[in-house]
């Protein structure tokens, strides 16, 4: 332990950078791009100046303290300058390739290098096909088994619609048919995936064995065949990754349904592009940094880099509208709307994706050569375990969640809606549950691609809170669901009971479900935004302030609900009911907990707030009367009359329809008044609630038949008319016309107090007949003469 301390002490002395400083150094990309210059600088022979020096100590600023476009300058200058120096260094070593002055190796290396290279390559391929060639079977053989058993012809369609039932189309038999032959597919896929595997790996054996023993020193391998073997494997590997989704010869073995055209054209341009950059970023740049030089290997690994880049936009904007019509057809076809939903999205948005993930490889390989590929490589796989492990757990939750969940008989008599509300909620539950497993892939892809530290940000105060927070809100909208359907379902079990409910009851109900889900929603929502981090405090003292200032600017509304709460309480009327308020009479449609909407007998509909509700008047409650009053004439025999109304009620007692309606005899308080025109006797039945007014207008029908029959005078008004008298007991005189003869035909009589027609009658007066006597005898005026006065017409 004394060592290294004596020794980093003297380091300091003699004015040497410290472990610290030089690490500070490598962190900032610009001063390790120059001290990577300087570094081959000196491998050429060359000193590093002063001023590079210079320029890396004044450089070693902090790069947090620097703004993003600072930054962005930073890598683009260095960016550019490196570039610059590798030409310059590229060109000089070309000039001095094979002479051994440089860093290349000389010429008399290059052959014995190279002849182990070609043996390595040579058996590590012919082995490859050998093996291939011999396994081709077993392809065979299980593409023949997955092509005998296909899928049904239809795919059990099932859609989850937010709020409606999960709708199956096709039976269970169809179903298990078409997940047996998924889940077929899917092995055949990876056993032959695995296969593929096995022969890579067994191929870069051979190649092994052969640059063991058949090339160069027996027991010893070069590097230039490790890089190629390994290279083989790595890249390979890849290309069986494509071959097990574009397979071009078995068409069983793909992934995915598709062309044979269309999978040939994918596998064929994806192999090619895996292949320039996986050989030429492990392969022959580290030869040409061996055999030239480091700068000449940055500048082949650029132009292969630049000319895959350009091959692969180009491809992919060719391709870019074709991609996006098989995709859609697809989603058109696919049973499960997630999946079709998911492919649409992919269909205009996969380019993206393809030019994002081309670019990130292009600037990756050229700023971290050495991490490139095991960065693209990790990134990659990493990119699709995520979303291929969350498109399958996806797929099993639908599958689980899609089925209808069936209770039990004797509960689904119990609670009727029960069943139907606990399904309504899988949509709900799935949506959610996808909602948080896409966010989950996307922070697994971000960590993939370094934009995010997934592990760091998890084991974090921060991240072990949001899971936690996460983890609470999901228990607590679990529990609010819970407490909601067990209350809801209690409230539709009474109001959809065997024994049917009161209008009341479903009143009240109705009243109280309301009030239980705005406290259940209001509680949840508060306790919630706690969770999340939200201080309630505020958010009640602003409900209180609210709650005070409506309590004095909306006091008609609170008598409203205070008012109509308690005539609900105290069961004053009920939906259904005629009841009179507020000085309108109507039927009551509509009782909400602050108004009721009363229809009236015209038919119009009035919305009357409780708090003008002063007095209830209900005529459904328990029993009613239809109380009538029949007036006849005095000279009728009062005693005859009223046998005569019992002979009507119980003529009103054989109709079986009114009947039913009347629950006790009628009862006759007698006559309640002598009035000017009438005595008028009142009778009063006793009916059920609503029932007196069809009874009262039935038994008014009868009373006037029996009163006709029996000849009993249901008077109209009489009027007495008095003309007074003078002091001497005289009267002035009345033009009364006195009527000698009225001949009426039989059923021709007109009304009362009406003229009698001429037509049915002939009306003759013994003035007028005197008059006309007169006329002859003594030729007296005619009475319509204004000198004549009339007084022998008037018969005192």
């Amino acid at each position: 332990m004394a060592e290294p301390q004596t020794q980093e002490a003297a380091s300091q002395a003699s004015g040497q950078p410290s472990y610290a400083a030089l690490a500070d150094l490598l962190e900032n990309e610009q001063t390790r791009n120059e001290m990577i210059s300087q570094l081959r600088s000196i491998a050429q022979g060359e000193s590093p100046s002063s001023e590079a020096a210079q320029k890396s100590g004044a450089a070693g600023v902090p790069v947090q303290e620097q703004s993003l476009g600072g930054r962005i300058a930073e890598i683009t200058q260095g960016f550019a300058q490196g570039v610059a120096e590798d030409v310059t260094n590229a060109i000089a070593s070309f000039r001095t390739a094979g002479d051994g002055e440089g860093a290349g190796l000389p010429w008399s290396l290059w052959g014995g290098i190279l002849l182990a290279f070609g043996i390595a390559v040579v058996s590590t391929v012919a082995a490859f096909y050998v093996f291939r060639m011999l396994v081709s079977r077993i392809y065979r053989r299980i593409n023949d088994w997955v092509a005998s058993k296909p899928a049904p012809s239809s795919a059990p369609p099932i859609e989850l619609g937010e709020g409606e039932d999960v709708q199956q189309t096709l039976d269970e038999r169809e179903q298990k048919q078409a997940a047996g032959a998924l889940l077929r597919r899917w092995g055949a896929v990876v056993g032959a995936l695995l296969i593929d595997v096995v022969v890579i790996v067994l191929a870069g054996a051979v190649g092994y064995v052969v640059s063991l023993f058949f090339a160069g020193e027996a027991g010893e391998i070069g590097r230039a065949e490790s890089l190629f073997i390994n290279a083989f494997v790595i890249v390979e590997i890849v290309k069986a990754l494509i071959r097990m989704v574009f397979s071009t010869r078995y068409d069983s073995l793909r992934l995915f349904a598709m062309s044979s055209e269309t999978a040939s054209y994918w596998n064929r341009w994806l192999a090619r592009v895996v292949g320039i950059t996986g050989y030429g970023l492990m392969v022959a740049v580290p030869m040409v940094n061996a055999m030239l030089s480091p700068a000449a290997g940055q500048i082949v690994s650029l132009l292969t880099m630049i000319g895959v880049y350009i091959y692969a936009v180009r491809v992919i904007l060719k391709n870019r509208k074709t991609l996006r019509d098989n995709l859609n057809a697809r989603a058109d076809e696919t049973s499960f709307a997630f999946f079709s939903t998911l492919l649409r999205i992919l269909g205009r948005t996969w380019y993206l994706f393809a030019l994002g993930y081309f670019t990130v490889l292009l600037v990756v390989s050229q700023v971290q050569p050495a991490q490139a590929l095991p960065f693209m490589a990790h990134a990659t796989v990493q990119t699709l375990l995520a979303v291929g492990i969350g498109v399958l757990i996806s797929s099993i939750l639908t599958i689980a969640l899609a089925r209808r969940i069936h209770l039990s008989e004797s509960l689904r008599e119990r609670l009727p809606m029960l069943e139907v509300r606990v399904n309504s909620y899988v949509p709900k539950a799935l949506r959610g549950l996808r909602i948080l497993l896409g966010i989950f892939v996307v922070l697994v892809i971000l960590d993939a691609w370094h934009a995010f530290d997934l592990p760091g940000w998890l084991a974090s105060d921060s991240g072990s809170e949001t899971i936690g927070m996460i983890v609470h809100v999901a228990i607590i909208l679990l529990f609010a669901t819970l407490i909601w359907t067990v209350v809801a379902s209690f409230i539709e079990h009474r109001l959809s009971a065997a024994s049917a409910p009161s209008a009341r009851e479903k009143t009240l109900l109705s009243l109280f479900r309301n009030a239980i889900l705005i406290l259940i929603v209001t509680m949840t929502l508060l306790i919630v935004l706690s969770q999340i981090g939200i201080n309630i405090g505020p958010l009640i003292a602003g409900a209180g302030v609210i709650g005070l200032a409506i309590g004095f600017g909306a006091q008609k509304l609170v008598q409203d609900i205070i008012t109509g709460v308690f005539i609900q309480l105290e069961n004053a009327m009920n939906t259904g009911d005629v009841v009179g308020v507020a000085g309108l009479t109507g039927t009551a449609e509509k009782i909400t907990i602050r108004s009721v909407g009363l229809r009236t007998l015209d038919g119009t509909f009035h919305v009357i707030p409780f708090s003008s509700v002063d007095t209830v008047s209900n005529y459904m409650r328990d029993f009613a009367y239809h109380v009538g009053e029949y007036g006849i004439a005095y000279r009728e025999d009062v005693d005859n009359a009223i046998h005569h109304l019992r002979e009507a009620f119980a003529e009103l007692m054989d109709n079986p329809d009114q009947a039913a309606n009347v629950i006790e005899d009628m009862a006759v308080p007698g006559v309640v008044s002598l009035a000017d025109s009438s005595v008028n006797i009142r009778i009063m039945i006793k009916t059920k609630p609503g029932s007196q007014w069809g009874v009262g207008r039935e038994f008014n029908r009868l009373v006037k038949k029996h009163f006709d029959a029996a000849g009993i005078e249901i008077p109209y008004p009489h009027t007495t008319l008095y003309f007074g008298q003078d002091k001497n007991g005289g009267a002035p005189p009345a033009n009364v016309h006195v009527l000698d003869e009225y001949v009426v035909e039989e059923g021709q009589a007109g009304a009362a107090g009406q003229t009698p027609s001429r037509k049915g009658a002939k009306t003759v007066s013994s003035g007028q007949s005197e008059r006309n006597r007169l006329k002859e005898s003594e030729k007296l005026p005619d009475e319509d003469n204004d000198e004549g006065e009339g007084d022998n017409d008037v018969d005192r």
